[in-house]
């Protein structure tokens, strides 16, 4: 049975008893969820919701979500997940995108949902109305492994969000891929405060557990400290977040240095580089070792992560997911030497299948049977990755290559600097200028000549950034992951404080 939704089924018959979901505190059994998840789909089939009909999933982290989205699967039909927080032109635009017969709404979402819905005449259940339980089903329904599973919409960064289509042989295949390179087993056990509407909560944590008969415990809110706790007090093995909440948990005050996390094996970290001092940090804490790979919505989540039976290379996302192959290529598409630059091209059958309704976007993404991540990265002749940055965060300053992961990784070092963020500004001169949003540690004040001095002994004098502005926080998307797009270039160029720069910005030689 390819369906993804079987392993519910399957859990429910082997270990019915056993802790399915956590939130909060409350507890599901895979019974629960089983009985649950089949309740949803007799409730959806009967309003006469037919495989490969997409129904919309629009709600905050809730046992209802992980029923609902279950029971989507197990029809044959397409969940459409999406952002709690989208607004109503948002939600209007996802709903009349994916063509989407039904939506399922949280509280939060209901009443932009159902003005949206009665514009395009598509019908709001509100998900907290349960389903009647079933005495009976023929679910899950067998489905064809191409088939499509959910649609999740990308963060649009140019143009309206795309959604990616992924299937139910991709994340299934996904999950067990994470699973032999985690080296899962039946002890171990997930806990998060991520968003489930993501690929990383949704595939990498849900799916990936439920492949193999695990339990999952959620927050509905992400606090560093009671995610600390929540782990120590359930005996969470793996905990999955974003670079954001590593640093928060990095920082927490001393309340939590009592806590019993002796079962915590690993930390996985993804949705955006994570700079080295932040893991350094957490991992010296909180003795556990960060994790942080490398994935994709359009990948299932898959893509590179660093080996458990092989010493780690600083900064290095790993290498290949099993079941994956990594490449660099150049602009026309060749693949690279070891240790040249390009675009990272990802190649497995657990890829996405297109983008909805998007042909022409779909095909730019490909070439031949290698996915363009439109990510710059390098890989040695051991196959390790190094993600340099996004293609389109690169900053070119007076003809010269500036990669902001790498300045984000040094200014993360300095003792007075919480977070940092370091953007391209537009410069009539030299066509960009560097510029660094920081977020300084509490307590702290800012020297911009004692800070650009530090900078210029570390990276050569191209790169230094010129402009620094000072922020009391960066605007963060509903995973915590730092938006950058968000960072108003035409306010840090204005109010950013400025430092002297060179007459021409090259490299010393």
């Amino acid at each position: 049975m390819v369906n993804a939704a079987q392993p519910i089924w399957t859990n429910a018959q082997s270990q019915p008893d056993a802790v399915a979901l956590r939130i909060d505190g409350v507890e599901w059994s895979f019974r629960d969820l089983r009985d649950a998840s089949a309740a949803w789909g007799a409730r959806l089939a009967g309003a006469g919701v037919a495989p490969g009909e997409r129904v919309l999933l629009a709600a905050g982290t809730q046992a209802e979500w992980v029923f609902a989205y279950h029971g989507i699967l197990a029809i044959g039909a397409i969940a459409v997940t999406v952002n709690p927080g989208s607004t109503r032109g948002e939600l209007r635009y996802f709903l009349e995108d994916s063509g989407a017969v039904l939506a399922l709404a949280g509280d939060s979402t209901q009443a932009h949902l159902e003005e949206a819905g009665e514009e395009l005449g598509v019908p709001v259940w509100n998900l907290n109305e349960s389903a009647a339980p079933v005495t009976e089903s023929d679910l899950p329904r067998s489905v064809e492994p191409g088939d499509g599973a959910c649609i999740m919409y990308t963060s649009g960064t140019t143009g309206q969000p795309k959604g990616a289509q992924l299937t139910h042989h991709g994340i299934r295949g996904s999950a067990r891929s994470i699973s032999e390179a985690l080296g899962l087993t039946s002890d171990d056990h997930f806990g998060s405060a991520l968003p489930l509407f993501h690929v990383f909560g949704q595939v990498t944590i849900i799916r990936t557990a439920y492949e193999l008969g695990i339990p999952v415990t959620l927050m509905t809110k992400f606090d560093a400290a009671a995610l600390l706790e929540t782990a120590a007090r359930h005996g969470v093995t793996l905990l999955a977040g974003v670079p954001t909440m590593w640093n928060a948990m990095s920082n927490v005050g001393p309340e939590v240095d009592s806590l019993d996390l002796s079962r915590l094996r690993l930390a996985i970290s993804g949705g955006a580089g994570l700079p080295t001092e932040v893991a350094s940090r957490f991992e010296e804490r909180y003795g556990c070792e960060v994790l942080a790979g490398y994935g994709l919505t359009e990948t299932a989540g898959v893509g590179a992560c660093p080996p458990l039976d092989a010493p780690h290379k600083p900064q290095s996302a790993g290498i290949a997911w099993p079941g994956a192959e990594l490449a660099i290529l150049d602009t026309e598409h060749r693949q690279l030497p070891p240790g040249s630059i390009g675009e990272i091209a990802v190649r497995s059958d657990m890829c996405f299948k297109n983008y909805w309704n998007r042909p022409e976007a779909t095909a730019k993404a490909w070439h031949e049977d290698w996915f363009l991540t439109g990510d710059l990265g390098r890989m040695d002749d051991e196959g390790h990755l190094w993600v340099v940055d996004r293609i389109k965060d690169l900053i070119i300053r007076g003809g010269y290559n500036v990669y902001p992961k790498e300045l984000e990784e040094i200014l993360y070092s300095h003792p007075d600097v919480l977070e940092a963020a370091v953007v391209g500004v537009p410069d009539e001169r030299l066509g960009e200028e560097i510029a660094a949003v920081v977020v300084l540690r509490e307590g702290r004040d800012f020297d911009v000549a004692g800070m650009q001095a530090w900078m210029s002994e570390r990276v050569a004098a191209y790169k230094t950034p010129r402009i620094y502005q000072v922020v009391a926080e960066l605007p963060r998307g509903s995973t915590g992951k730092i938006l950058k797009r968000e960072i108003d270039r035409s306010v840090v160029d204005a109010e950013g404080l400025r430092t002297a720069r060179t007459s021409k910005p090259v490299p010393t030689t």
